[in-house]
């Protein structure tokens, strides 16, 4: 690393805040220091990078092509220095740090409620939840383990089985009984709930279950499972959704279980961590937890049979 060309932080700040006000007068004032101070700072990065990166007009400044192209990559760094700074300040004297990426729905409907149980068996641990859709690079993200939905391949990461998915039909209370005929859901007629990921979901279980829907995709659409429980919660249509996912929705009664059987969805839900990182004791910890309380969850018949 050739330390000429480690940007200067204060000065990197004094650039982004003289560029957001136009005007070195109010970005010294912002920043308790002098104008001629941000303006030597200015100087002193144009110096560094040999770009003019501001165009002096009348009393104001604006920024030259050349600073408009670097401001989001300043801005990014001096965001990124913050958030490194807080989360030192938050490990504290916390034993280690633990950063998790999830998925949004399952670690807002599965693994968040149960979370306090990991908490009391390591309270030394400072952790961090964010939320992920899509496989990233350990690379760029520092994330120590991930749960991920999908097939077990993960570059750069090394996935261990945690759990298949399966889906249950499910409804409001109202819409079950609106589309019941002879003792039974009329699925033929009753309006769909889809997961725009997922088109094929309702297919494949009218198919498994010989329901005989003709228009298997039609229907309102998601990205989201969230979406889809309040939407099958306001009565809107039928949804199959992951179990995990509606437990205590099951249990208060805000859906009805349209079948007791499921199904399971073709692929699942998997633990990866990074290949540099297996030796990381707290991420085997969690990791292990995680398995236990997979295994600790009651069968899906005993949820759907108190449900109904």
């Amino acid at each position: 690393m050739r330390r000429s060309l480690v940007p200067d932080i204060v000065t990197l700040q004094a650039f982004e805040c003289a560029a957001r006000h136009g005007n070195f007068s109010r970005a010294a004032e912002e920043l308790n220091l002098t104008q001629s101070a941000i303006s030597r700072q200015i100087a002193d990065l144009e110096k560094q990078t040999g770009l003019k990166l501001f165009e002096r007009i009348r009393q104001r400044v604006i920024l030259s092509e050349a600073g408009r192209r670097l401001l989001p990559e300043v801005r990014d760094l001096l965001s990124r220095s913050e958030r490194l700074m807080i989360d030192a300040a938050a490990a504290g004297r916390m034993r280690a740090t633990l950063k998790v990426a999830t998925l949004p729905t399952f670690g807002a409907k599965w693994l968040v409620p149960r979370l306090g149980r990991f908490l009391a068996r390591c309270p030394d641990v400072s952790l961090t939840i964010e939320s992920r859709s899509k496989p990233f690079s350990f690379m760029e993200d520092s994330f120590d383990l991930a749960i991920h939905y999908g097939l077990p391949v993960w570059a750069g990461g090394t996935p261990v089985f945690l759990c298949d998915e399966t889906v249950i039909p499910a409804a409001s209370a109202e819409l079950a009984r609106q589309y019941r005929i002879d003792g039974g859901p009329d699925f033929t007629q009753m309006p769909l709930l889809h997961l725009t990921t997922r088109p094929k979901l309702w297919s494949d279980f009218s198919r498994l279950q010989e329901l005989g829907i003709e228009n298997a995709y039609h229907g309102l659409r998601f990205d989201q499972f969230s979406m889809m429980v309040s939407a099958a919660i306001s009565g809107l249509g039928a949804a199959l959704l992951p179990t995990y996912l509606i437990e205590e929705e099951l249990r208060s009664g805000l859906l009805t279980p349209l079948l007791p059987t499921t199904m399971r969805t073709e692929n699942a839900y998997y633990v990866v961590r990074p290949e540099e990182k297996q030796s990381h004791p707290v991420a085997e910890e969690f990791q292990s937890w995680l398995l236990s309380e997979v295994g600790a969850d009651e069968p899906v018949a005993a949820s759907v049979s108190r449900a109904e």
